[in-house]
């Protein structure tokens, strides 16, 4: 038997072989046609590689969990600011200032010079004495700073003093002399009591 596949003639002496001849003969003819095609052709991607690309290019679920947790603290964050109180704001003011003091008593006992709050417009200063006069503090603790809490000013009373005093000063003994500190804001005030044995406490 023979077959005429354009070019190609087989010569076949059975039907079965005849047929697998002609399948094979057929897949050539497909094979030529895939040599014809263009060489820039874009390969086709399989379904499988274009599902793993956009699975590479997405969100992960614990990207997406950080996301949420970051506008989470934001939220927070921003509700407590606009929910502030300036009472509470001036009353925090006051125990900072309340804990330098205690700390500069201690200080000036170390030292054995005395040491002097002076407050100032917009903020404050410790000083400490020595054979030049009174030279102000730089240190990370006692070191200038600004008004916190909305303060617009401050009074100073020594009991039994008939005058307000500009400062207040602590000596290098334990025992000191009692003071009481107010700072005034638009809100109220806060007073800031010494009793003269080194602690302070808001009233």
């Amino acid at each position: 038997m023979a077959i005429d596949a354009g070019n190609t003639r087989v010569v076949i002496h059975s039907p079965l072989r005849a047929a697998q001849a002609l399948v094979r003969v057929a897949d050539g003819g497909r094979g030529k046609a895939g040599d014809m095609a263009s060489p820039n052709a874009s390969p086709i991607a399989s379904p499988s590689a274009g599902a793993r690309r956009q699975h590479q290019t997405g969100f992960t679920l614990l990207e997406m969990m950080v996301v949420l947790v970051i506008a989470g603290l934001l939220v927070s964050l921003t509700a407590l600011t606009m929910t502030r109180n300036p009472r509470t704001d001036l009353n925090e003011e006051a125990q900072r200032l309340a804990l330098l003091f205690e700390s500069a008593g201690d200080e000036a006992q170390v030292r054995a010079h005395p040491i002097a709050w002076q407050p100032l417009d917009g903020g404050f200063r410790f000083d400490m004495r020595t054979e030049d006069g009174w030279r102000p503090l730089r240190d990370d603790l006692l070191k200038p700073r600004q008004w916190e809490g909305g303060v617009t000013g401050v009074t100073i009373d020594y009991p039994g003093s008939s005058s307000q005093a500009s400062r207040v000063v602590f000596g290098t003994e334990a025992i000191d002399v009692p003071v009481r500190v107010t700072l005034f804001s638009a809100v109220g005030r806060a007073t800031i009591v010494g009793t003269g044995n080194g602690r302070y406490e808001v009233h």
